[in-house]
């Protein structure tokens, strides 16, 4: 007799793949706190050609691994000298690896995904600069979307904010602030125990007019406090105008031995 398991059965019957990120291109907009992407090809097709009349070319890539679409591994944010779990930082950090909390035990994601859309929610296309995100506002997001994120999904945060992509002045916000996540939206999602979380912007959480990055309370209530992890520079304008709420997310972290972060090309699956 023959038998398949459910999750083949389901992807046999045709699934739907919704990019959640953004290409990656030298030039792109970058937190001021990191080092930007550049790519550039080391060898051209010609540069050496080979007997039988192949070529290949290659590039450099140089980046950050909080640039683009990334998530934060635990590593990323201490409080009081300390990581999540009480992890001296110090000791963690000797040698320009850490120890623990390390990129590489960033774990692959394939799970329950909700989309909790507050641009959409207050009936605009991208919340206002330096909006904060409550946990009203997700409480009516979710009530919006007729489900609520629960322990081991990842809720996504959409401000509308990605479309200023391609500007980056605007997107960086620096004079203007950026909305996000204001600490009661994170305690909101601690509460509910999210595996992750993330939002279209460069930092997550809510960067007041001219402050820049000077405080990032959500990031220690979410990553030292709770062992949450953050993504962030997510596109969610595709997820939203498809009406999609909830969807199987799937993520792959590079394993990066001692890093803080990885880039990643997150997806949205769903029935075709």
């Amino acid at each position: 007799m023959n038998s398949q398991d459910p999750l083949l059965a389901a992807v046999a019957g045709g699934v739907r793949l919704i990019e959640l990120g953004h290409p990656f291109f030298t030039g792109m907009p970058c937190s001021p706190n990191h080092p930007g992407f550049r790519m550039t090809l080391i060898r051209r097709h010609g540069d050496m050609e080979r007997p039988d009349g192949g070529s290949a070319a290659n590039e450099i890539i140089v980046t950050g691994g909080h640039v683009g679409t990334h998530v934060d591994a635990l590593s990323h944010v201490s409080h009081d000298g300390e990581l999540h779990g009480g992890i001296r930082a110090a000791d963690a950090q000797r040698g320009g690896a850490f120890t623990s909390h390390g990129a590489e035990n960033l774990p692959g994601l394939l799970r329950r995904g909700v989309l909790l859309d507050v641009a959409a929610l207050h009936g605009v296309a991208t919340l206002p600069p330096g909006y904060g995100v409550t946990a009203e506002d997700l409480d009516l997001a979710a009530a919006r979307a007729g489900t609520e994120p629960g322990a081991g999904d990842v809720a996504l945060i959409r401000t509308g904010w990605s479309r200023n992509f391609a500007d980056a002045t605007a997107y960086l916000g620096r004079e203007t602030g950026v909305p996000g996540a204001a600490p009661s939206a994170a305690r909101w999602l601690a509460d509910r125990g999210v595996a992750a979380t993330g939002a279209d912007t460069t930092a997550y959480e809510q960067i007041p007019a001219g402050a820049g990055h000077a405080v990032l309370p959500v990031h220690r209530i979410l990553l030292v406090e709770s062992g949450i992890f953050i993504l962030e520079h997510l596109a969610l304008e595709a997820l939203a105008e498809a009406g999609l709420h909830e969807f199987v997310f799937v993520l792959a972290p590079l394993r990066i031995t001692g890093g803080t972060g990885s880039p990643v090309r997150p997806l949205a699956a769903v029935a075709a």
